[in-house]
């Protein structure tokens, strides 16, 4: 009887193996829409402080290999990604994969984007090549964020931080075309760079902006180091040291990536919120627009949810609110936010200070288990919104799932946010090239126009 194949042969050799575009259109369809979402986010996000440190970090780092997203600074290749992930993830509206609990895009998109500027003496990689590399590497981290992530571990450690270097590093191999063994190292490294504490939503520090970042600039310098001759364990992931041994209790012995393509289960957030806020805003929302009352008619609320939302780190916190960002993983401030303001966007998540009418609201909502809703999850996302008024008088609204948004929401909400930042002509060359991204013979000229002329 033979060695077993170890994890990281097997993925390398699914990687080689597969062709992630020989499907129906509707992979190459959404992962147009997903890479459009991930541009059209960061472009809206460029200014926030987050974004600006990030940029003003990579740029000081030196280099000059790629672009910054909405700066006429450039930076290295692995700089690069680290800024844009960071931009990316600057509003909490990055798109969504809720069976590994994890942010794919925000971290594959802005990896691919700066390896595929990283060799301009050589022939550019296509736009074919981005967009095949996009969805591998949607299916690693997505299958190996099902298999590691639990309740309890996301407790302590950021899901998107755990896995998401070793999914942009399986997409960055496959756009390299890194051999076998090049892949299998690739991602060994990037597994051990695995992390990203979930202490932050406690307290409203600002590491979660910065996960992204760093899994982005890792599993770039995996590749790049792989590629140079690196070499990484070939059992990263199932060995006595491993990381599912780390993370995951008992070791692994296989990652099963065939069947269904994960990118297909990805939804694009409708709130820059937490996933686990956005169904109970949408009732809130629901609720507000099919009844007579106002928020100061509201005596309590009870937002009815499943374990794993509850459970999440400062999903369940009714205030007070250091930071926007904590509030905006509140469950019971954004429900409240959405209640006063009477819609569910950006400005209105903006009122968290303690005597604001928002985070007063909030701090009478209480979060409950539904059972049926717990046996849905995580196929479906459902919440219940029941608000008791100071008259005595009770209303409630009842969603048995999530409602995403959907391809042509991502595309308007990107248009306004490149308009914004860039203006008409650029916006619509943007567009253009990432219509026709699959038959592009150059992705990096997508990459150079995401920048400003200095």
């Amino acid at each position: 009887m033979g060695t077993p194949t170890s994890i990281a042969r097997a993925i390398a050799r699914w990687i080689g193996d597969t062709n992630a575009l020989a499907r129906p259109p509707d992979v190459l369809d959404k992962a147009k829409t997903c890479l459009r979402d991930m541009i059209g986010v960061a472009a809206q996000a460029a200014d926030l402080p987050s974004s600006r440190q990030a940029a003003a970090y990579a740029a000081a780092m030196g280099g000059a290999q790629a672009t910054l997203i909405g700066s006429a600074q450039r930076a290295s290749v692995a700089e690069a990604a680290f800024a844009n992930a960071t931009l990316a993830h600057g509003l909490v509206q990055e798109d969504m994969h809720t069976p590994s609990v994890s942010h794919i895009g925000v971290v594959v998109w802005p990896a691919l984007l700066a390896l595929a500027e990283s060799r301009p003496e050589h022939p550019p990689f296509s736009g074919r090549d981005l967009i095949e590399a996009g969805v591998v590497g949607y299916q690693v981290m997505g299958r190996l964020g099902q298999a590691l992530i639990t309740k309890d571990l996301a407790r302590l450690f950021r899901p998107t931080g755990l896995v998401g270097a070793v999914g942009a590093a399986a997409a960055g191999a496959r756009l390299l075309h890194l051999s076998e063994d090049e892949t299998v190292s690739a991602l060994a490294l990037a597994a051990n760079t695995a992390g990203g504490l979930n202490e932050w939503p406690h307290v409203g520090g600002d590491e979660m902006f910065f996960h992204a970042g760093h899994a982005a600039r890792n599993a770039v310098t995996s590749v790049l180091l792989a590629r140079a001759g690196a070499r990484g364990s070939e059992s990263a992931f199932e060995g006595r040291a491993g990381l599912f041994a780390a993370y995951g209790g008992a070791p692994r012995e296989r990652l099963e990536l065939g069947g269904g393509w994960e990118i297909l289960a990805v939804y694009h957030k409708p709130a820059p919120a937490c996933n686990y806020a956005q169904t109970p805003a949408q009732a809130a929302l629901s609720l507000m627009k099919k009844n007579p009352l106002t928020a100061r008619d509201i005596e309590r609320v009870v937002v009815k949810s499943f374990p794993e939302a509850i459970a999440y780190p400062g999903c369940d916190h009714a205030g007070p609110y250091r930071t926007l960002l904590q509030a905006k993983m509140s469950i019971q401030f954004v429900v409240a936010a959405t209640l006063v303001a009477g819609r569910l966007d950006d400005s209105a998540l903006r009122d968290f200070a303690s005597d604001g009418e928002a985070a007063r609201l909030a701090r009478r909502i209480r979060l409950e288990t539904d059972a049926e809703f717990a046996a849905a999850y995580p196929q479906r996302q459902g919440a219940e919104v029941v608000v008791s008024t100071k008259d005595g008088r009770s209303y409630r609204a009842r969603l048995a799932a999530l409602e995403p948004l959907d391809a042509e929401g991502v595309r308007s909400r990107t248009r306004a946010a490149l308009l914004r930042l860039f203006g008409e002509a650029r916006t619509s060359e943007i567009e253009v090239e990432i219509d026709a991204i699959a038959s592009s013979p150059d992705a990096a000229r997508l990459a150079r126009l995401l920048g400003r002329s200095a």
